[in-house]
């Protein structure tokens, strides 16, 4: 395997793990935070370590996940035009989650953009990967990457239709959650298969 391949997949698995512990410590460092009445998004402005720390889990794991799209996933599954533009179109998912944290809350309308824009791409990423994978005889794979890429877009289906929540962090963590198992579970098994 091609070194940067290697640094694609490697960057695959830690753009997680660092987004949720950035995420995560945020909301623990941030006592008035409630799952169901806030977006994750509202801990980018608090002041202290916490929107900085915030911001930070998710421009870098953005850029991370920029490198696995450009270095990891695109090699992987450029075989056919579903692959690549599956490719291309999750690309454009990590650089709208670093425009998130780039432009945290404060910056209004773009902060709104750039998160819608992070939350449609991913899903519809991931339903043309698995199509990807489905024509490259790849059953296992394009049955996970279609069932998360449902499970991705489901929250933001039901908050919509029945708004189940007042605030939008638990579709947002569910989802992006969805997410981060098949980038590790991907990036995983193009070290391994490699």
């Amino acid at each position: 395997m091609p070194k940067r391949q290697r640094i694609g997949a490697a960057s695959g698995i830690l753009a997680p793990i660092l987004a949720f512990t950035c995420i995560l410590t945020s909301i623990a460092s941030y006592s008035q935070f409630s799952w169901t009445n806030n977006a994750l998004s509202d801990l980018g402005v608090i002041p202290g370590a916490t929107g900085p720390l915030f911001n930070f889990g998710l421009y870098a794991s953005g850029f991370l996940a920029f490198i696995f799209a450009l270095f990891g996933l695109y090699p992987f599954i450029s075989k056919n035009w579903l692959g690549k533009t599956g490719a291309a179109i999750f690309a454009a998912a990590t650089l709208a989650l670093i425009s998130i944290g780039v432009f945290n809350e404060s910056f209004s309308p773009t902060h709104y953009l750039v998160s819608i824009a992070f939350f449609t791409l991913m899903p519809i990423a991931l339903f043309l990967i698995a199509g990807a994978f489905a024509f490259n005889h790849k059953t296992k794979m394009a049955l996970l990457t279609l069932l998360t890429g449902t499970a991705a877009a489901a929250p933001w289906i039901l908050y919509f239709a029945i708004q189940y929540v007042p605030g939008e962090a638990i579709p947002e963590f569910l989802s992006g959650l969805a997410g981060a198992i098949w980038i590790i579970s991907l990036a995983y098994k193009i070290l391994t298969e490699n």
